[in-house]
């Protein structure tokens, strides 16, 4: 006889731990972009994309595997899993080819309409309650992410053209991993999603496999890709079991701030006071997203409205 099925764990109102796990997200996000953009300005986009999910994929079958079994594979709807899992590995390489021809703050910039974009459809699509407050804080948002990237300053066309393709397939990863979060476990949704960038971008690693040896820092940092990646997936997935989309997708603003920080530590980008301005606004998006009008509301209608956006990348 198969071993009885264990449902996944079940959504429950819990927003400041989804707030705290989004914002530790944001930070590995920004990390992760930051030492891709290193690495490409090296190597070639679809090596240094095969390297970070097949280290991601290692990692969890060597560190998870011998302790979740079956429930690492274990699906009820495979073919959203995987449609998931494909999408996020897309969106990297786009993301990837966009670092390369613009700088990182103006990419994440960029690829931080997906937000917005969610709050819009979150209440069409995954039946939440958008509140007027949500639809400031992410209006608020994105004005502040204009005042940081100013697109149309001369920005390479392909590039915000690759920043764009990734903001549709993260718009697509965002509301399938909220849909999913009702029946599937966490680790099963970041493992088919490593194991799809794994698988897709591997197959040609004999044919992208070249340039100079890595120097045992970029040994370290091409390792960092893949926990990074791991680790953020992993924050943010677990993000949409105890906060709704509406309440986290504004919080994910705080990606442009790290990024602007570890731009001005590792790019000497020393953001300007514009730049400044927007970053105090996506800050204020944060923290208005938390304020939410519950009076009269029993603890199963709001564990009802919950469970949350992020880039494809």
């Amino acid at each position: 006889m198969p071993a009885p099925t264990v449902p996944p764990p079940a959504l429950t109102h819990q927003p400041l731990r989804g707030l705290v796990l989004i914002v530790g997200a944001t930070l590995l996000f920004a990390y992760n972009d930051t030492t891709n953009k290193l690495l490409i300005t090296e190597y070639n986009v679809p090596m240094v994309t095969a390297i970070r999910y097949i280290t991601h994929c290692l990692l969890m079958l060597a560190i998870l595997a011998p302790l979740k079994g079956r429930e690492l594979v274990h699906t009820q709807r495979t073919g959203l899993v995987i449609v998931r899992g494909i999408s996020l590995a897309l969106g990297s390489f786009l993301m990837s080819l966009a670092l390369q021809r613009m700088p990182v703050a103006e990419t994440t910039a960029i690829i931080y309409l997906c937000p917005v974009l969610v709050v819009l459809l979150s209440g069409p699509l995954l039946k939440e309650k958008v509140t007027p407050i949500s639809w400031v804080a992410a209006l608020l948002g994105f004005t502040g992410v204009l005042l940081i990237a100013r697109p149309g300053g001369g920005l390479d066309p392909l590039g915000v053209l690759f920043a764009l393709g990734n903001v549709g397939l993260a718009l697509a990863y965002n509301l399938l991993s909220r849909v999913l979060a009702h029946t599937e476990r966490t680790m099963a949704m970041l493992f088919y999603s490593a194991l799809a960038g794994a698988i897709g971008f591997g197959i040609f690693l004999p044919w992208t496999l070249h340039g100079a040896a890595p120097t045992g820092l970029q040994l370290v940092l091409f390792a960092g890709l893949g926990i990074s990646a791991w680790l953020g997936h992993y924050l943010f997935t677990q993000s949409y079991r105890y906060a709704p989309a509406a309440l986290v997708a504004p919080m994910t603003y705080l990606h442009l701030v790290w990024a602007g920080i570890l731009g001005w530590l590792v790019f000497n980008h020393a953001p300007e006071p514009i730049a400044l301005g927007g970053m105090g606004l996506v800050a204020c998006a944060g923290a208005l997203s938390a304020i939410r009008p519950r009076k009269g509301k029993r603890p199963a209608q709001l564990a009802a409205e919950d469970g949350t956006t992020e880039r494809a990348g």
